[in-house]
């Protein structure tokens, strides 16, 4: 049976923007689908910042499979990596880097994740909710607002939702935030059978879910920005707040201590999360508006303005998982994951004996 499928990659800007294009193929019917399924295709390089013109065929090599929401039936979302001539990772391809680090041990400590994913909606330049001259009320009643006056593009959200949910995504849920204009979405681990919430699955998801974005909001005339401090003032940045959890740190014998000692590693490799993390984010991580600067690194409990945040509930119940509060919006979920595995899941890292509950990687 004849099938369209859209191919979508990450280009080779300074922060990766999403690519994509369509092609028919033929898919027999009545089978899951995987993503060998799917035929590698090509592109040109030149003309997504990661080739030039002499020598700028790439290849796109399909890794996870999804159903395509807005074509609706018969129709695929297609999730691929980059690859060069010498059909070798091409160097903008972050997600390599993380497949290599779970298949040679990152995966035996079942890290799961989950990312908090805000953005703000523009219309003429200006976040919604913005007037054409001056600004709108101060901070205060968006987040979490209700009504016209609170809630700026919920359509646009309650669509790119729906969306996310028919092709089969991790979402989690939905939330305005507290700039005007302003939203998050989360995705990640969400306790249903059958779901692994591993670092290279949830950053998949994430990225299809970015694209599902755009392409709502495409259809409402709004533009989506990803940018961690898009209005300068007293007006609070955008970020992509990451809950991490190893099977030691959801142990209720010794979770506390995984935990803690997973915060100490942190501490000791700032600077290296920070370069990982996003471009622009000496603006939003100014000590400011729920944030730690990006000069200092602190742990604390139901702290909002640290590094690393330990949600109240797990400190009381001893076990769980600790949030990342520096990511920005802009980052790339391969490098968040990548670097997250390299300081906590290396050598040494405490680790778990049993089997024990099922992880918690999302934070209210």
């Amino acid at each position: 049976m004849n099938r369209l499928a859209e191919y979508i990659w990450l280009d080779g800007a300074e922060t990766q923007g999403l690519r994509s294009k369509a092609r028919v193929v033929e898919i027999p019917e009545h089978r899951a689908l995987k993503p060998a399924d799917f035929p590698t295709w090509g592109y040109d390089g030149s003309s997504t910042y990661q080739a030039d013109g002499g020598d700028s065929d790439l290849g796109l090599v399909p890794v996870r499979v999804f159903a395509d929401p807005l074509r609706g039936d018969g129709s695929y979302l297609v999730l691929c990596e980059v690859f060069d001539s010498a059909g070798s990772p091409h160097s903008t391809n972050r997600r390599a880097e993380l497949r290599r680090l779970m298949a040679e041990g990152g995966s035996e400590q079942e890290p799961t994740i989950g990312f908090e994913q805000e953005y703000t909606l523009y219309r003429d330049g200006r976040p919604l909710g913005f007037p054409e001259h001056g600004f709108p009320g101060p901070q205060g009643p968006y987040y979490c607002g209700v009504g016209a006056g609170r809630a700026y593009g919920r359509p646009v959200v309650e669509e790119h939702t729906r969306a996310c949910l028919e092709a089969g995504l991790m979402i989690y849920g939905i939330n305005a935030e507290v700039m005007p204009g302003q939203w998050e979405f989360q995705v990640g681990y969400r306790g249903f059978a059958g779901e692994s919430a591993d670092p290279l699955a949830v950053a998949d998801h994430l990225l299809v879910a970015r694209y599902l974005l755009e392409r709502v909001a495409e259809r409402h005339e709004v533009e989506v920005s990803w940018d961690p401090k898009p209005m300068k003032g007293d007006w609070n940045g955008a970020g992509a707040h990451t809950n991490f959890s190893t099977r030691a740190m959801r142990d209720p014998r010794g979770g506390r201590a995984a935990i803690e000692a997973a915060i100490e590693r942190l501490a000791k490799r700032h600077q290296v999360h920070i370069t990982a993390y996003g471009a622009g984010l000496a603006e939003r991580l100014t000590g400011l508006h729920e944030t730690c600067s990006i000069d200092q690194f602190r742990g604390g409990v139901a702290d909002r303005g640290a590094s690393i945040r330990v949600p109240r509930h797990v400190e009381e119940k001893g076990y769980g998982y600790l949030e990342d509060r520096r990511p920005g919006a802009n980052c790339d979920p391969y490098r968040v994951g990548s670097v997250l595995l390299e300081t906590i899941c290396a050598a040494g890292a405490p680790r778990a004996t049993q089997p024990m509950a099922q992880p918690v990687a999302k934070a209210a």
